[in-house]
């Protein structure tokens, strides 16, 4: 309980900041990834405290400078790179798929254009409809998990086929319309949009359709490198990408829009930021001058009076721009969706880029498996003997 908190081990966020010498969003980014632990005031909780040992750790980790184990750590929270691929990369602030700007080739190209880019297969893609709708996305990527075929050895065009696959039953669980048409006409026609708004769906789709190495899609290729089914993989990002802190960031945005609505987007950004929490919705670290996913939807888009007050009071706040996450919650918004949409259209379009690093990794061969940097006991005796 936090009234048994001893309070030598906590300190307040001024004291963090003088200690690390970094910027309050840069102290929130910390706290959202885990590196430095925070607890309300018991004195206030409005206010927050930070655990001083996270505090101490990270200073003395500035200090000593960047160790060959300190890079390899850093690599696995938007550290130096770890794995070479050739499917997308940020590039000065430019996503590219293949050496081809994501914005520019999302203006006319299908969600199944995209998978022949990224795929770099030789035939036509399709995500075909099973005969069953499945029920929700988890049962249905466990479903084909469960009788689906081992990839070692499998060729590339196997491959390609078991995600075109998995990835149908994917957009049927989340409510796509049967039949041919590309898939972003299909979940137009089951949300009654017309074809202006499937359009829109249908740049959201490609522009989250890949972006590197993040969380879900090193979960993938983790599954890929041990020679699991495609769908065993897909499922595998999709339980990264569930977490908060990944595809669930679209939850918290969506409470902080409702505090904007009831209080004002001035009081809700301060609030949030007073309990120690960075906004969801802007700003990305391989973005420092914006996320360019962001800027070409909400061109499409006129978010209403909130969304745009709370755009400037985060900027006002914290320097942060729009992510993808706030121009899915204002597509969304826009577009009168399910409350679900902005993590239906996450997944579905992701789902071609976790594909396509399955099959990369499919190819490269060899199993992921990083060595730990042990921070426990040393070695001691075992009990003693009868």
């Amino acid at each position: 309980m936090i009234d048994t908190i001893n309070m030598r081990e906590w300190i307040d966020r001024d004291a963090a900041l003088h200690a690390l010498g970094i910027k309050p969003q840069t102290l929130y980014a910390y706290v959202s990834r885990g590196r430095i632990g925070m607890c309300p005031d018991p004195g206030d909780p409005r206010r927050s405290l930070y655990r001083a040992d996270d505090v101490a750790a990270l200073r003395a980790r500035h200090i000593r400078g960047r160790k060959l184990a300190d890079i390899a750590a850093g690599a696995l929270a938007w550290g130096e790179p770890s794995l070479a691929t050739s499917i997308s990369t940020v590039h000065q602030g430019t996503l590219l798929y293949r050496g081809v700007g994501a914005v520019d080739w999302a203006r006319a190209a299908t969600l199944e254009d995209t998978a022949a880019l990224l795929w770099q297969g030789d035939r036509e893609i399709r995500f075909p409809a099973p005969r069953v709708r499945p029920r929700e996305p988890f049962s249905a990527l466990a479903a084909l998990a469960a009788s689906g075929r081992a990839t070692l050895g499998l060729g590339g065009n196997g491959l390609r086929g078991d995600a075109a696959t998995a990835i149908g039953h994917l957009a049927a669980s989340l409510g796509a319309a049967r039949g041919d048409a590309p898939v972003h006409r299909r979940l137009a026609e089951a949300w009654s949009l017309g074809e202006s708004e499937g359009e829109r769906i249908r740049l959201a789709l490609i522009l989250l359709a890949e972006h590197e190495l993040n969380a879900s899609t090193f979960a993938v290729r983790v599954a890929a490198s041990t020679g699991a089914s495609v769908a065993a993989g897909l499922l595998a990002g999709l339980c990264a990408l569930s977490g908060p802190r990944h595809g669930g960031a679209g939850m918290a945005l969506a409470a902080l829009m409702g505090d904007a609505r009831r209080c004002g987007a001035g009081e809700a950004v301060a609030a949030w930021l007073a309990r120690g929490r960075a906004l969801p919705g802007f700003g990305h670290p391989l973005y420092p001058a914006g996320d360019p996913r962001a800027r070409a939807l909400l061109a499409e888009l006129a978010p209403d009076e909130t969304a745009r007050a709370l755009q400037e009071a985060a900027f006002a706040e914290t320097g942060d721009l729009p992510n993808v996450d706030f121009a899915l919650a204002c597509l969304a918004e826009a577009l009168r969706l399910p409350g679900d949409a902005p993590l239906s259209l996450f997944l579905l379009g992701r789902s071609v880029g976790w594909s396509a690093h399955f099959i990369e990794q499919s190819a490269e061969g060899g199993l992921i498996r990083p060595r730990a940097r042990y921070r426990g006991p040393g070695p001691r005796s075992g009990p003693a003997g009868p």
